[in-house]
């Protein structure tokens, strides 16, 4: 009997479990890929259009280019998840698998945050980037506030990336004299697991006059005005927030979360439930939520659902385990890049420079090729 794999969730670690679940069993296996949305944007992709470097277009790629032997892309919203049975009840229909794969990433909450809605725009989104994108080329310049709302949160030195940008996009528009910009952060600093990069990230804030809030909690947002925790404010022209982070709430009804997350072993990536694995920003597995470390989960995901799937005629499990490595580039403008990297040991930085900017440009090309199965870009 052909083996059933429901992934649920077309992100980073999804796509990279369908990907290499379907190089190894080609038409011998059935993969059921589900996701709500129609398109794959690339996580730093969201900056680009936001920045006018790149159209929406460019960056949105179509699941259903997807042509992978034994791949099935379902558009649909998922409606209810038997873990137990590891049964999913969608829009389309009713999906059963022998091996379920939990990747829904984590939803973001703007209404968490009192006046986010009302006073500010969320950018974290791929909707909110690109909606953000007209209000940032009708700016005419004025008090510019990058607002975290809360911890954790996705791609960690996003925030920062979106500050050092900010004042590259106001230079070029000869708006940066007329303008401030003021970063907000519930961290201590900016990318706390790794501090030669937090240095980095402050030596940059300080040679362009960005103002660094570090360990700042926003309770609301009023009509040009950010309020704290502490009742301090600071004032605003235009406020582009990180909104709260939530697990999707189709999990917290199947029961599987725990403290706001799914519980997973941290190097096997399985939950309680047999055969059921969560990756990716959704699971509590001990790492930042970012797309690289999603991939990397996948990867040790497809390893043992392949020793599962390859025990039933005799072979022993795998044994691989996730180590809690990833590598995410971090965008300095002037076509710099830096490279983070973090695992349970420890982790590395690798300063700005042309080179990694282009290094980051092949990874996500390299990417899209192999998930999407487009031709290379340089979205």
């Amino acid at each position: 009997m052909t083996v059933r794999v429901a992934v649920l969730g077309a992100g980073f670690g999804g796509l990279e479990v369908t990907a290499s679940l379907s190089e190894r069993f080609g038409a011998d296996i059935e993969i059921t890929l589900i996701d709500r949305a129609s398109h794959f944007v690339f996580g730093f992709a969201k900056l680009d259009v936001l920045f006018g470097k790149h159209t929406v277009d460019a960056v949105t790629h179509p699941y259903a280019r997807i042509a992978k032997p034994g791949v099935r892309f379902v558009r649909t919203e998922i409606r209810a998840i038997d873990p137990a049975a590891r049964r999913v009840t969608t829009d389309a229909g009713v999906f059963e698998a022998d091996h379920l794969v939990i990747a829904l990433g984590a939803d973001l909450d703007p209404a968490a945050t009192p006046g986010l809605n009302d006073h500010g725009h969320e950018f974290y989104s791929n909707a909110g980037a690109f909606a953000a994108h007209d209000v940032l080329a009708a700016f005419t310049g004025g008090r510019i506030v990058i607002g975290v709302a809360a911890a954790p949160f996705k791609c960690p030195p996003a925030p920062s990336e979106t500050a050092l940008l900010m004042h590259e996009y106001l230079t070029a528009r000869g708006l940066h004299e007329a303008s401030t910009i003021d970063l907000v952060m519930p961290l201590p600093a900016p990318v706390p697991p790794v501090p030669a990069a937090s240095d980095a990230l402050l030596h940059e804030f300080a040679e362009r006059g960005i103002r660094w809030h570090p360990s700042r909690v926003i309770t609301r947002l009023d009509p040009h005005e950010v309020v704290f925790e502490d009742a301090s404010t600071l004032p605003f022209d235009l406020f582009l927030g990180v909104p709260r982070h939530v697990v999707p709430t189709v999990l917290v009804e199947a029961g599987l979360v725990d403290a706001g997350w799914v519980p997973v072993d941290p190097v096997t990536l399985q939950t309680a439930r047999p055969d059921v694995y969560a990756i990716g920003d959704a699971a509590a597995a001990g790492t930042p939520k970012a797309g690289a470390f999603a991939e990397g989960q996948a990867a040790v995901v497809a390893d043992r659902i392949a020793a599962r799937i390859s025990d039933r005629t005799g072979a022993a499990d795998s044994t691989r385990e996730y180590d809690g490595a990833g590598v995410c580039y971090v965008e300095f403008g002037g076509h710099r890049a830096a490279r983070v990297g973090v695992s349970f040991a420890g982790g590395t930085f690798d300063g700005a420079s042309d080179g990694l900017a282009t290094a980051k440009d092949d990874y996500r090309a390299a990417r899209i090729r192999r998930w999407i199965g487009e031709p290379a870009s340089s979205a």
